[in-house]
């Protein structure tokens, strides 16, 4: 009876050790992730932020920057106008272009696009007479494209006071889906968009060469999403373009405190607890998100979207000019915001989109099945109802956009 006691307290000192060093190590992970940090980096999503700003034009300026963009990028550079405290400028960052993926920089002029429109939104809901001018000094020189972007505005924005909201229930509820997240890779549910969501969206104003598709019978659906899985395979076997996307992972809080753009866990739609365990993991054992393993994980999550897909949209153009891009940006976000007070989600599946060698002849044939007779095919997304909410994501501060004065 004596040795059966000692064999159960020896047991139980066992267990309370095993249980003392599990503690530690997911302390240790929760520290290294950076659990315990303040999340700076996602100060810009609350409402109070850009009302920190003095100047109006960088108060719009903080709430642009809270839109969509390529990678996460956010490429985006301000010029307050010295002569006229009620102009910015907003130019294109160079420094800020994934050139990997996006060679030719049209997804990175559909992120100049995303920006305005939120600006835009945010200006009426303020009181704001918003113009935008797109080009005001010239188009780019295509031949000098990084140079061109960091002498040339994409816009100019000029603000005047509004007589009045023209619809000041549409205007509050899109301004207050600014502050959700742009993006929802989860799961959606299977019901496709009800016939009140299809026609809103189908009845949103497109600029002239502008058209908004959307695709959701069943053949439909499986062919973009074939397209999207073998665009996947595509790029996940292009190392270069992958080496890219690694460049701009945020593995745990101190990079992403440190950086505020890119990608991060949130991305594959990871929160709460489990974030910084795997955030932990990812920063001791860098493998786990870079080559095989990185590739594996590419393609589950676009089969785990693709799987869960009611509906497809996309933004088709006549041609394909720079104008043209920007204003594709400037649809979708409305698109984005509409959705959001529709109930729905989007979330862009680019790939079969990009310009690069690998991806040209199953580029060539997506735009020649849905962008006939020279248009092409901007954006492609996912639309539906989400079965979960997704995290927000990084926000560069609103001062790192400002650079000098026009």
């Amino acid at each position: 009876m004596a040795k059966k006691k000692q064999l159960f307290k020896l047991l139980r000192m066992l267990l309370v050790g095993v249980l003392a060093v599990c503690l530690v190590l997911v302390a240790a992970i929760y520290l290294i992730s950076g659990g315990f940090m303040k999340q700076t980096y996602l100060e810009p999503w609350s409402k109070s932020y850009a009302a920190n700003e003095a100047d109006p034009r960088v108060r719009l300026a903080a709430s642009g920057l809270l839109a969509a963009s390529s990678h996460n990028m956010q490429p985006w550079k301000i010029k307050l106008d010295a002569s006229d405290p009620m102009a910015f400028y907003l130019y294109a960052d160079s420094a800020r272009m994934t050139k990997e993926v996006d060679p030719d920089a049209r997804q990175m002029m559909i992120s100049q696009g995303t920006f305005l429109e939120y600006v835009a939104v945010a200006g009426e809901k303020n009181g704001w007479r918003v113009a935008i001018t797109l080009f005001p000094n010239g188009e780019y020189d295509e031949a000098n494209l990084a140079k061109s972007m960091d002498a040339k505005p994409v816009a100019k924005v000029l603000l005047s006071k509004a007589d009045a909201p023209k619809d000041a229930t549409t205007n509050s509820a899109l301004y207050g889906a600014i502050f959700l997240p742009d993006t929802n890779r989860s799961a959606y549910e299977a019901a496709p968009l009800t016939p009140v969501q299809a026609d809103t969206i189908a009845a949103l104003p497109c600029p002239g060469g502008v058209a908004i598709k959307l695709y959701q019978t069943e053949q439909d659906v499986k062919q973009i999403g074939d397209y999207a899985m073998q665009s996947a395979a595509i790029e996940a076997g292009v190392g270069r373009v992958m080496d890219e996307a690694g460049a701009i992972f945020r593995a745990n809080e101190y990079q992403k405190d440190q950086y505020r753009y890119g990608y991060s866990v949130e991305g594959q739609g990871t929160s709460g607890f489990m974030k910084h365990i795997l955030q932990g993991l990812v920063t001791l054992f860098p493998g786990m998100n870079r080559g095989s393993a990185a590739t594996k994980t590419f393609i589950s999550a676009t089969q785990t979207s693709v799987d869960s897909t009611p509906a497809y949209a996309m933004i088709v153009t006549a041609g394909n000019t720079r104008t043209q891009q920007i204003e594709s940006g400037m649809l979708y976000s409305r698109l984005v915001l509409s959705g959001h007070t529709l109930g729905l989600a989007m979330q862009p599946l680019s790939q079969v989109l990009e310009e690069y060698p690998e991806m040209h002849a199953l580029y060539t044939a997506f735009k020649q099945q849905y962008a006939p007779s020279g248009g092409t095919v901007q954006l492609l997304f996912r639309v539906g109802t989400p079965t979960k909410p997704t995290p927000l994501t990084m926000r560069r501060d609103v001062q790192s956009l400002l650079w000098g004065n026009a």
